[in-house]
């Protein structure tokens, strides 16, 4: 596995903490990075709320890529409450489409950290309404 899906975790891992903000607002059980072209990783969590003004991991990550200036995402991680790693859910998966419209296709998304499963976007999102 190389070495950036190793940096990716640990940084995810580092903002992992599940917190209650408030009594309607939760965050920090599931936790993302994203890897930009240029290398930079950036990471987001979750934030729950009890109507849909909540956020995924994924789409936070992505958010603060944009903050600082970046575009184009080359790969996803996100922890899960339980530690495992998943696919981002439909949402996410159409923020990224919708970003790199013609180009997502090869985003790498690790599936599971533990026995390096990667895939990619355009595998688990095929024949997307953009194109």
């Amino acid at each position: 596995m190389d070495k950036i899906w190793t940096d990716m975790y640990n940084a995810a891992r580092e903002v992992l903490s599940e917190r209650r903000i408030s009594a309607y607002v939760t965050c920090g059980e599931v936790s993302a990075a994203v890897c930009s072209k240029s290398g930079k990783i950036y990471t987001g969590v979750c934030i729950d709320t009890c109507s849909t003004l909540g956020i995924c991991a994924e789409r936070n990550a992505i958010f603060n890529m944009i903050t600082n200036g970046e575009q184009e995402i080359d790969k996803v991680l996100c922890i899960l409450p339980d530690g495992s790693n998943g696919a981002p859910c439909g949402a996410c998966r159409e923020l990224m489409v919708q970003i790199m419209a013609g180009n997502y296709h090869n985003i790498e998304i690790m599936l599971d950290y533990s026995t390096g499963r990667i895939v990619k976007l355009g595998d688990i999102t095929p024949e997307w309404w953009i194109e």
